[in-house]
This record gives C-alpha cells, sequence and structure tokens, in this order.
C-alpha cells in the first residue's frame, strides 16, 4: 500500500466508502474498547498452546485444536524461533502431512461443537507464513473432511497450492453440492511470504475469497446448511520435510441465523 491515510485496496478512499475493504495507514488511539458488533459470535486462536494428537487432550497441549496427517507426530509442531504462531514441518518422507484441525470430539470446543453453518455468514481469517515452496501442497479454509483432494468434499470453500499441478498462484477451490470449481486468483505464492486469508460469506450464501485484504474472488450460492470446519494442512511432494507456519486463525458467525 503507497501513500497515507484511509484507503482501499486500489487507491484513496473517499465517499461514500462502499469500495472496501479499507486499511488506515497511521496508528488509531481508541478512547474506548474496540467491541465486535454484538450480533456476532467471535472466536480467535493464536496458538498459545501447540496442538497435539487427538490422544493428548489436556493441559499440556491445545485445548481447541489438534495434529493430524500422514506420518504425523506431535514433534512436528513447535513454536517458530523466528515466527511468532507455530511451525509445521513434515517428518521427511514424501507424502507426509502436517494439518491443523479443530479437535472432532463431541463438546470439546466451540470450533466444532457451534455450527459454523454456510446459512450461518461466518467468516474465517487466518494468517499463514510460507518456507521453500518446491515439491509442496499447501491447503487452508473450510471443508468437511482433512483432505486436500478437490474432489473429495461435495461442498468446501479453501485456498490450495500445489507443485504437483504447476500452480504459481494460489488456487481457489469451491464445491458447492458436488460440483468443483478451482479458480487462480492471480496472487503468485512466494517463498518465505505472510499471507491473509479471508473467506467471508454472505447473507445469500456467497463466498467471498481474500488475500492480503484484496478480494479475489466469489462464488454463487453455496449447498444450504451445510457445517464447515477450519483446515490448515501442509504435505511433502518428495522426501524432504516441508515447513509452514501457521501465526492464528478467527472466525465468527451472526448469533442466531
Amino acid at each position: 500500500m503507497t501513500g497515507k491515510g484511509l484507503r482501499s485496496p486500489e487507491a484513496v478512499a473517499s465517499p461514500p466508502y462502499s469500495s472496501g475493504p479499507y486499511e488506515w495507514s497511521e496508528g488509531i488511539n481508541l478512547n474506548k474498547p474496540f467491541v465486535e458488533g454484538a450480533d456476532r459470535y467471535v472466536l480467535e486462536e493464536n496458538f498459545e498452546q501447540r496442538p497435539g494428537l487427538n490422544a493428548s487432550v489436556g493441559i499440556t497441549f491445545n485445548p481447541n485444536f489438534e495434529i493430524l496427517g500422514t506420518n504425523v507426530a506431535e514433534a512436528n509442531v513447535t513454536w517458530g524461533a523466528l515466527v511468532g504462531g507455530i511451525e509445521m514441518e513434515t517428518a521427511g518422507a514424501d507424502n507426509d502431512q502436517v494439518i491443523i484441525l479443530p479437535h472432532l470430539d463431541t463438546l470439546q470446543t466451540a470450533w466444532t461443537s457451534v455450527p459454523w453453518g454456510t446459512e450461518n455468514q461466518v467468516i474465517w481469517e487466518c494468517v499463514i507464513k510460507t518456507s521453500a515452496i518446491t515439491a509442496v501442497l499447501i491447503w487452508a479454509g473450510l471443508k468437511l473432511t482433512n483432505t486436500p483432494t478437490v474432489a473429495t468434499d461435495d461442498d468446501q470453500v479453501y485456498f490450495r497450492f500445489s507443485t504437483d499441478d504447476s500452480d504459481t498462484n494460489w488456487e481457489i477451490v469451491s464445491s458447492i453440492g458436488g460440483v468443483d470449481t478451482t479458480a487462480d486468483s492471480g496472487v503468485a505464492v512466494a517463498a518465505s511470504t505472510i499471507y491473509y486469508f479471508r473467506i467471508e460469506i454472505d447473507a445469500e450464501r456467497k463466498a467471498h475469497f481474500y488475500i492480503n485484504n484484496k478480494n479475489v474472488y466469489n462464488t454463487t450460492a453455496l449447498t444450504n446448511d451445510v457445517d464447515l470446519i477450519p483446515y490448515v494442512g501442509v504435505q511433502a511432494l518428495a522426501a524432504a520435510a516441508k515447513f509452514l507456519y501457521l501465526s492464528k486463525q478467527k472466525i465468527s458467525r451472526y448469533v442466531y441465523e
């Protein structure tokens, strides 16, 4: 972003201020607390505790999130030495994975026990940092299952990058009632780069995808009343460890649909 003041991603903001999202280049002093909208229920995860295996639920591991994936172990998730958040490192063999997901156990966490339905005007946010981008598959977003395979979930909205598919940009994946669509976001995937992902599902159940506050794709209406789950994963596509850094996730919905 160049210039100062209130701006949209493309230009200086001007009335009627209907071309957001907007960014403010200067610091802001608030005389009163910032308050989330009273009509929204909000969860935020900054990974103060690292996720462990499902069997390790307890005070020494994250009570909201766990790890899954091929050959994953608790040693594959640590805090990054130079990055705020957690470091996800695959075990070293081809197709090894590290997947971060909310606990799926009944009543363990609101991240899954509260429904995040397509009819609830859900907003999901995530901040990641890439490492090397050779022989790697990365995915993040709202799905029914943990797999990165596009054709598995009948209903899903997520970001994806795979060197096996010769991707150079982030790909946008949406599935609506079993009809899969993959679109090029136009945003390049670069090594050692921070990306802020956001998916907003509006009152018409249309999903709006944002990368670094830029709207990169919009869907048609999603299938009604489908509860989705946030997943973030990295998979090695060669016999070498692959890394992904996850700083935070946030999800919100209308209190009452």
